[in-house]
């Protein structure tokens, strides 16, 4: 018998059946307002396609972009049509069609990047997910942090940013492997290098300059059944954008008042602004922990919150013992064949608890009972960040002051399933 050949199906293009527009509409008794969307497509190497497959081969995908209908419901409005980004890429550079999760990568990449347009970011996405976020000085600097975050997830990810790529960055990139690079812009010479990358896909999104326009605005979200049924809500738009809008955790429990007894220093406060941001792109349920600037550990899908913080914590152990192997011996720790080596990484990421110490932890739904909580605080995280609205509050207002870790409420949830 013969060996099939398993890779093929990953370089398939699927027949595209679908439709070339696409209407969904929307009827009450005082009349019907309907959304209007036409498939994308791409000339690449004389084949006119859209979507190559989607999640998996075997799946027919297409991408529609909205190109008319206006729909209020209530107070609230949806993005107004021809507001392209994701949807309607320019590609640069292909090699092949691109397929669904690299839209959908990007496209979520770009849901964080919105809102950090001040200086120079970088988000690494990787099955929806971000694996590293990072904001610096300058752009080759942010890609870095953003990188050595979690450099073994961001092996084939998608890479967005805020800011026209340069050599210097592209030359970084082009030094590991990632499946898609999206930009505002690409400067003179870059090109040329990515070119040395045949299958690597270059996006060029104008409209990443106009991020910031896109916060607090809203699209449909659909999410499909498996006979057939629709849920659609109002997309997620986080509240607490600003650090003005943390409330100081405060709680009554029979009649006593628990009252957090440190408020954030403003270091403190940039990271869980920049933390809570970057929650309303990841999977619940989750945990992350970010310093200065850049995630140290995400924690992302799980089912219990202590068990997502703790999983934030030993990615944050083994990244940084990745990062440091790399840096020392240019190999990935889980390759590195001298124990004694070995051991003396793991001596330098225990001595700093994964770079943990001194970074903020952010969770997207409050703890029930402190035991969460305790996970970052025995790393020695000093501030956190969450929605609040626990009975139990109280415990974790009291976890916190006996580490003398500040801890501040959202308001809000900030699920994304």
């Amino acid at each position: 018998m013969a060996t099939p050949d398993l890779k093929s199906a990953y370089k398939t293009i699927m027949d595209d059946h679908f439709p070339s527009t696409m209407e969904i509409s929307f009827s009450n008794d005082s009349g019907k307002q309907t959304l209007v969307y036409e498939k994308a497509s791409w000339v690449i190497d004389d084949v006119n396609k859209g979507l190559r497959y989607g999640e998996n081969p075997g799946q027919e995908a297409a991408l529609y972009r909205l190109v008319n209908g206006n729909l209020t419901l209530g107070e609230v409005a949806c993005i107004q049509p021809g507001s392209y980004l994701a949807s309607d890429i320019e590609l640069l550079q292909s090699g092949k069609h691109p397929g669904k999760t690299n839209i959908t990568d990007v496209d979520n990449s770009l849901n964080i990047l919105r809102y950090f347009s001040d200086t120079p970011c970088v988000v690494i996405v990787k099955h929806n997910n971000p694996c590293g976020v990072a904001r610096a000085d300058t752009l080759p600097m942010a890609y870095e942090k953003a990188l050595l975050a979690d450099r073994v997830a961001a092996f084939g990810g998608a890479i967005a940013m805020n800011r026209p790529c340069d050599t210097t960055t592209a030359e970084l990139i082009c030094q590991s492997y990632c499946e898609v690079v999206a930009a505002p812009e690409f400067e003179h010479g870059v090109m040329e290098l990515f070119a040395k990358r045949k299958n690597l896909r270059v996006m060029r999104i104008g409209n990443i300059t106009r991020l910031q326009e896109f916060i607090g605005q809203r699209v449909i979200d659909y999410k499909s059944l498996m006979d057939g049924g629709i849920i659609a809500q109002w997309s997620y738009a986080p509240q607490a954008t600003t650090q003005d809008k943390f409330i100081p955790a405060q709680s009554t429990f029979k009649g006593k008042e628990y009252t957090i007894s440190r408020r954030p220093t403003e270091r403190e406060y940039d990271d869980l602004v920049f933390g809570w941001l970057i929650e309303s792109g990841i999977t619940s349920n989750s945990v992350i922990y970010v310093k200065d600037g850049v995630t140290v550990g995400i924690g992302t899908g799980e089912q219990d919150r202590v068990g997502v913080a703790e999983i934030a914590r030993d990615k944050a152990y083994r990244k940084l013992a990745d990062r440091l192997c790399w840096e020392k011996y240019q190999t990935a720790f889980n390759l590195l064949d001298d124990e004694s080596k070995k051991a003396t990484i793991n001596e330098e990421v225990a001595d700093v608890k994964g770079g943990l110490i001194g970074s903020c932890m952010i969770s997207d739904a409050f703890f029930p009972f402190r035991d969460g909580a305790d996970v970052g605080i025995k790393e020695g995280v000093s501030a956190i960040v969450q929605p609040g609205g626990s009975i139990r509050d109280f415990e974790v207002i009291e976890a916190c002051n006996e580490a003398n870790v500040a801890m501040v409420f959202t308001g809000e949830r900030s699920f994304k399933h």
